[in-house]
C-alpha cells in the first residue's frame, strides 16, 4: 500500500528546489508528495503535525540548513530541542544552505550556458556566495534559480555536495533518464 510523504522545508527557495527536482523523483513511490515550508509555522503546530504524520503511518523528510552549527549532530540536537516529535532518521541537514544544492547541480556544460563558473565543490557555499555568482543577465535571484533548475544534474550535484549526495543515496534518487538507460 502506497502512502503519503511530507517534505518539511524551511522556506520558499527550498519549496522551489524540492518541488521541481525531488518531488518528480519520489512521486511514483507515494500516493502524494507534499512540500510544507515550516519556518513560518509555530513550533507547536509543526510538532503536532509531525506527530500526526507518524500516527497516520506516513513518511516525512525534515530538511534544515546547518546554519552556524559546527556539525550535523549539533544541528540535530537543536532540532530535537525545538521539535520533540521529530525523528532523527527523517532529518536531512543541508550544508551549508539550499543554495549550495542548487549550484551543485550545475554541470560544466550548463555552467557555460548559464554564464557562471564551475565549482568543484559547493559544500562551503553560502547564500551570500550564491548571490555573488548570479550573472547580471538575470532579472532576479529567483529567475536565476529557476534557470538552474531547468539544467539541474543529479549526477553533478552528488559529486559536488556531500550533503546532497547523502540525501540522494538515503532516498535512492536516480536520474530518470539514466534509469531508462538501464532497462
Amino acid at each position: 500500500m502506497k502512502k503519503r510523504i511530507f517534505i518539511l522545508v524551511e522556506g520558499e527557495d527550498d519549496v522551489r528546489f524540492f518541488g521541481r527536482i525531488i518531488k518528480p523523483l519520489l512521486i511514483n513511490r507515494y500516493d502524494a508528495v507534499e512540500i510544507i515550508p515550516y519556518a513560518s509555522i509555530k513550533r507547536s503546530k509543526v510538532n503536532s503535525f509531525l506527530k500526526s504524520i507518524r500516527l497516520m503511518n506516513n513518511d516525512y523528510i525534515f530538511v534544515a540548513d546547518i546554519d552556524a552549527e559546527r556539525s550535523v549532530r549539533d544541528k540535530k540536537q537543536i532540532l530535537y530541542s525545538h521539535y520533540s516529535h521529530v525523528n532523527g532518521g527523517s532529518i536531512i541537514v543541508v550544508i551549508k544552505e539550499i543554495e549550495s544544492w542548487y549550484y551543485a547541480g550545475i554541470s560544466p556544460e550548463s555552467a557555460l550556458s548559464l554564464g557562471v563558473p564551475t565549482l568543484p565543490s559547493t559544500d562551503d557555499l553560502t547564500k551570500e556566495d550564491f548571490n555573488n555568482l548570479i550573472p547580471w543577465k538575470y532579472d532576479s535571484r529567483i529567475d536565476f534559480m529557476f534557470e538552474i533548475l531547468k539544467y539541474f544534474s543529479l549526477d553533478s550535484a552528488g559529486k559536488k555536495n556531500h550533503s546532497f549526495s547523502f540525501f540522494a543515496e538515503r532516498y535512492h534518487l536516480e536520474d530518470p533518464a539514466k534509469e531508462h538507460a538501464h532497462q
